[in-house]
């Protein structure tokens, strides 16, 4: 027999055992039935308007929950307050300090005699103290690096390396060195002294602040061109911190020319022309990763020059066989590392070749 729950004819062929309904746990609960999008009509409603057997209700309107919207306006407050920190917070990084201002002096040497001559440049050189310097840029050798306390040894490669490629293109480049270009020793100074340099070259004055000449090596074109473009060279560099932030390099350089009278004679005697220059170089971070530097000193001794010619915008070297009243102390030799004490000396004759 079957249970009291059976059907009359016993449980039909395929259906569970014991009766049971595989739909008896599904349970369609108020929420369900609400959310329902068909609903059946009554049918007295069926009768009245002929109408089908079901219509569909309108979509329930669904908005975010009290716990979402608390969540999202949380995101919001979070996103906003990390936003004005990062541009209002107390421990903004310090503002590095404006580089200071170039101090330069220009000290023109004149010879005490008539300037050497000859029609072989290599022959000068050789009878000059200037016979063992390195030719260009070979003569601008980097000292062996070490890291300091606040700076890798890689950071003082580069502050060394740009302290070379300033001396290079301000002293060697036979396109500064006749005043046709500028461009290269510009895009090597830190942007903060771009208006002293060019005020410098726009309106020079013997200010100690706007000389071209303590900025680069320039000649008056018009007086004198390179008679060998194989300038020799020879110098130190010397890096080292000037404070926790900045790196300092001072180069110490002697450059010597063969020059000859501007024109077409081949036959024209050259003569050398000694350019000793100490600059010194400061580099904060911002200069060492964009390749720039800072230049504060610039300490030049030039000749053989006049003591009355106007050595600021550019020099005007006394070529083969001119000479010019000394003036100063007595012989001031560029070859030699002390500092000269007079804004022109005496060219000594030891600086001179002996031909």
């Amino acid at each position: 027999m079957g249970g009291p729950g059976d059907p009359p004819e016993g449980t039909p062929e395929g259906a569970p055992a014991g009766g049971e309904d595989e739909y008896r746990s599904v349970v369609f609960d108020e929420s369900f039935v609400r959310a329902a999008r068909l609903q059946e009509f009554s049918a007295q409603e069926r009768m009245a308007d002929h109408a089908p057997a079901v219509r569909r209700r309108p979509a329930l309107q669904r908005g975010l929950s009290r716990q979402a919207l608390i969540l999202v306006l949380l995101i919001a407050i979070a996103f906003g307050t990390a936003i004005y920190m990062g541009v209002r917070h107390p421990y903004q990084t310090p503002t590095a300090q404006p580089p200071e201002p170039l101090r330069m002096t220009v000290i023109p040497l004149a010879p005490q005699t008539a300037v050497p001559g000859s029609t072989n440049a290599e022959e000068l050189y050789a009878h000059s103290p200037a016979a063992q310097f390195r030719i260009g840029a070979e003569g601008i050798t980097l000292p062996a690096s070490r890291r300091t306390a606040h700076f890798s040894d890689s950071q003082v490669v580069t502050a060394l390396t740009t302290a070379k490629d300033y001396l290079v293109e301000s002293s060697l480049d036979p396109d500064v060195l006749t005043g046709g270009a500028t461009r290269p020793v510009r895009i090597l100074l830190d942007p903060q002294q771009l208006d002293q340099f060019d005020q410098s070259l726009d309106r020079p004055t013997a200010d100690g602040r706007h000389a071209p000449t303590g900025w680069l090596v320039r000649f008056d074109a018009a007086q004198a061109q390179l008679a060998d473009k194989k300038i020799r060279v020879q110098g130190t560099l010397q890096a080292a911190e000037f404070d926790s932030n900045t790196l300092e390099v001072i180069a110490d350089h002697t450059f010597v020319y063969a020059l000859k009278p501007t024109g077409l004679d081949a036959h024209a005697k050259a003569s050398l022309f000694t350019v000793r220059r100490e600059l010194h170089f400061r580099f904060d971070r911002d200069d060492l990763r964009m390749h720039q530097a800072e230049l504060v000193v610039s300490y030049v001794q030039a000749g053989p020059l006049a003591c009355s010619e106007d050595s600021v915008n550019q020099l005007h070297p006394l070529l083969a066989g001119q000479t010019a009243k000394a003036g100063g102390p007595a012989g001031t030799d560029p070859y030699a590392t002390g500092s000269a004490t007079a804004l022109c000396g005496s060219l000594a004759t030891s600086a001179q070749p002996r031909l």
